[in-house]
């Protein structure tokens, strides 16, 4: 009995010892398998067996892109101004045996090599340079960082750098530049609006005084064209007036001829006529002879015709 019992312990024990030697491998992850000590090596994904108590999984690597933000460095300029400057860097694992065996802690060594590449960038930048040039900082540290780990078999994608601190006075400083910038160049714009709004004022003004004399040479020339209308009316009247004086003197004419009035008539008529003409306020009339003598046939005919 007793010996069942111990063939059925070291059954089980067997079962667990190979269950424990079946090691599945998840994605996105590596195993660095040893054998004696020595590296044996690396597991990919799926499953994989492990020789008991022979094999050992050194390291599990992760081989995902990782980010690690890495506190503020202090770092001086060229022009010597401290400042504080915290790095951000995104690397990926891309071969797990280096990892494991290139350097004993791949994330302390990544920010030792990041604050030293920070500060021999930085030491050949003044301030200014500094504070306007992350994407060329950005750009070095990531290729320096990508050779210096290459042996530890990290690819280093990019480097950014996160904040910029700057000393106290340095920032009071930029801010009362920033003050003064901003006010200047509200005063540009004042400035600006004022010298628009008074061009616009010209311009209306312009353009109103334009439309008001536009205005008053329209006026003239209608007015212009009203009295030449009215001349043109009033000669056209007059002409109409002669015309038709003069018609019916040819008319008159014509009928005294028709009836073939004899010399006598004729000279009556030019009596009438200066009768007419003696009406107005003339002090003196010369009368012509042959006139005279008409009157005066006029006269005995008159007095004929009375008795």
């Amino acid at each position: 009995m007793e010996g069942l019992i111990g063939v059925a312990v070291v059954l089980v024990l067997f079962i667990i010892i190979v269950v424990n030697c079946i090691k599945i491998v998840p994605q996105a992850q590596a195993y660095v398998v040893e054998r004696l000590g020595a590296y044996q090596g690396t597991w990919s994904v799926g499953m994989h067996f492990k020789v008991p108590f022979i094999d050992k999984i050194a390291k599990k690597v992760l081989l995902k892109e990782q980010v690690v933000d890495f506190a503020p460095q202090p770092v001086i300029t060229k022009d010597n101004v401290t400042m504080r400057i915290d790095t951000v860097v995104f690397f990926q694992i891309t071969d797990p045996k280096l990892f494991a065996y290139g350097v004993e802690n791949p994330i302390m060594a990544i920010e030792n090599l990041t604050a030293t590449t920070l500060r021999n960038i930085i030491g050949d930048l003044e301030l200014d340079q500094t504070l306007t040039s992350r994407e060329t900082i950005n750009t070095k540290m990531s290729t320096t960082l990508d050779i210096a780990t290459d042996p530890w078999g990290i690819k280093v994608n990019r480097v950014e750098l996160k904040n910029i601190i700057p000393p106290a006075a340095i920032q009071d400083a930029m801010e009362k530049q920033m003050k003064a910038e901003r006010e200047r160049r509200e005063a540009i714009l004042r400035a600006e609006g004022e010298k628009k709004s008074t061009v616009l004022v010209a311009e209306g003004q312009k353009e109103s005084a334009i439309l008001e004399a536009e205005a008053e040479k329209a006026a003239a020339i209608l007015r212009a064209e009203a009295q030449k209308e009215k001349m043109i009316r009033e000669a056209e009247g007059e002409a109409e007036a002669i015309l038709r004086v003069q018609r019916a003197k040819a008319e008159g004419i014509q009928m005294i001829k028709e009836a073939q009035a004899d010399e006598a008539v004729l000279q009556m008529k030019s009596l009438e006529a200066f009768e007419k003409a003696a009406d107005g306020q003339a002090t003196k009339i010369i009368i012509p002879s042959d006139i005279q003598g008409l009157a005066g046939l006029a006269t005995s005919f008159k007095e004929i015709v009375t008795k």
